[in-house]
């Protein structure tokens, strides 16, 4: 067996579990977050950018119908107005793609940024003559970072032109902001993940810790219990663990011990009950064979011999009906009886023995009462109640009968016998297994203390009860209640 410092607590394996889900959850969250965070700010960098190309767009409309000149001082300034305040590059091409007004009409220097930015094709005209463009882009971009583009169809209009003009712009602008808040974010979510998860795990590892070590309590005193060692009990106030299952662990403990105490007690019982027949047996034998018996009172002692068996096959016997009733391999034969019958017989069996002691007895002629029961098993408890009620009885006593049937079908017998009764700790131990009150030692050497557990076993199988009711140095009375018809099996 591993010794319990060297075995693992099975919280240490789901630690490790809640820790791979956790982190893993994070991550995910993660980048579900920063995706959408970041999908929702470029697509407002987006917005800001169209209304900002818009209102240029609608600033350059209102001076063409002024001016109708699409590269006048005024429009340049504004052009320059708005590239420097929100670093755009501003490109308005004509119907044919071709440039009209750009940084290059007021700057010694323009930037050389976009490619061919002198001259559309003919796929961008068409394009921005049927939808606008508004997105992240980076095939005309001459630099590794990609920009926002705003591209557009307007029409400028003087105050006599009878046909506007068709005109395109394409603004640009930066995405480091996109790229940054991506970045930012996602440091700011690693850093409060790790911290939360930090806190996360400390606690439940703190939690587990209190839980590995009731687990290895809880294995320690199991180990005890498997060496039939039952003086500890496993504890069941510890927060956070479930109290049912140690309460069970400890019932069935002590259920163990008890059943040890009474393995002992049981082979204390049998050793004895089969060490005095066979020493007597024995003894006699031998006294006849070395001839310290003489042959006249040989046949006195053959009759003792011939008890002493007799005593040991009713022992075995009886052992052998209680490993049958607690394994579930007896079964009844059940069919409709006359209990009344049963227990007539039985008494008449007994007739030399109440006559002996000048018994009245009372209760047998009532009316009769039939049940399904099987006879024969029926027959064994009224015989075993019979027996102890002419046994402990006193001389000239009573021993009454009576027979009742409820009205939800159940038949009741009871066998009352006058004399010494039962105290009241003897009652709740005087169906046990080799149980024999005080009194009973004396006045019964040949019993065996099984007749009661065995009737009880049987009268279960019927689906009864059998109680016993008893004043002490006044009466005893035992009560088998079965019921008239049997249960029907399911299936």
């Amino acid at each position: 067996m591993i010794p319990l410092k060297n075995k693992k607590s099975s919280y240490d394996k789901l630690f490790i579990f809640i820790a791979v889900i956790l982190l893993s959850l994070n991550i995910v969250i993660g980048v579900i977050l920063i995706t959408v965070s970041s999908a929702v700010y470029k697509s407002t960098k987006l917005d800001e950018l169209q209304s900002i190309g818009d209102l240029f767009i609608s600033c350059m409309q209102d001076n063409y119908l002024v001016t109708r000149d699409t590269r006048s001082e005024t429009t340049k300034n504004l052009h320059k107005k708005f590239s420097s305040k929100y670093h755009l590059m501003i490109y308005i091409y004509d119907e044919n793609g071709n440039c009209v007004l750009s940084d290059a009409d007021y700057r010694d220097d323009p930037k050389k940024v976009i490619k061919n930015s002198s001259k559309m094709t003919v796929a961008e005209v068409e394009k921005l003559s049927k939808k606008d463009f508004l997105d992240i882009e980076s095939s005309n971009i001459s630099a590794s970072e990609p920009y926002m583009l705003y591209g557009t169809c307007f029409f400028l209009s003087g105050e006599n032109d009878l046909v506007p003009s068709r005109m395109f712009a394409k603004i640009y602008a930066k995405s480091n902001d996109i790229n940054s808040f991506s970045v930012k974010i996602a440091v700011f979510y690693t850093l409060f993940c790790a911290l939360s998860l930090a806190v996360q795990l400390l606690l439940i590892k703190r939690r587990f810790n209190r839980l590995s070590a009731y687990e290895n309590e809880f294995r320690r005193i199991s180990e005890m219990y498997a060496k039939r060692d039952f003086s500890e009990q496993i504890p069941t106030d510890v927060p956070y663990t479930s109290p049912e299952i140690a309460d069970y662990v400890n019932a069935v403990a002590a259920d163990v011990a008890k059943s040890e105490e009474t393995s002992k007690t049981f082979i204390a019982n049998v050793s004895h009950e089969l060490r005095t027949p066979i020493t007597t047996i024995g003894g006699f034998v031998d006294g006849i064979l070395d001839g310290t018996i003489p042959k006249t009172r040989q046949n006195e002692y053959l009759v003792l011999v011939s008890k002493e068996i007799k005593r040991l096959r009713i022992l075995i016997s009886s052992m052998l009906n209680m490993s049958r009733f607690e394994t579930g391999t007896l079964r009844p034969n059940f069919r409709d009886v006359n209990l009344t019958e049963i227990v007539i017989q039985t008494v008449l069996m007994f007739e030399k023995k109440i006559e002996d002691k000048n018994l009245e007895v009372e209760g047998l002629g009532s009316e009769r009462m039939s049940a399904e029961v099987d006879p024969d098993l029926i027959q064994q408890v009224v015989y075993n109640l019979v027996e102890n009620a002419v046994k402990f009885i006193n001389t000239g006593g009573t021993l009454s009968f009576r027979f009742e049937r409820s009205i939800n079908g159940i038949c009741t017998i009871g066998i009352k016998n006058t004399g010494e009764g039962l105290k009241n700790d003897e009652i709740s131990q005087v169906f046990d297994r080799f149980y024999k009150t005080d009194s009973s030692r004396g006045k019964d050497t040949t019993g065996l203390g099984l007749g009661l557990a065995i009737s009880r076993k049987i009268v279960h199988l019927h689906h009864g009860h059998i109680v016993v009711k008893s004043v002490y140095g006044e009466y005893t009375e035992f009560l088998i209640q079965i019921p008239e018809k049997q249960p029907k099996k399911k299936g």
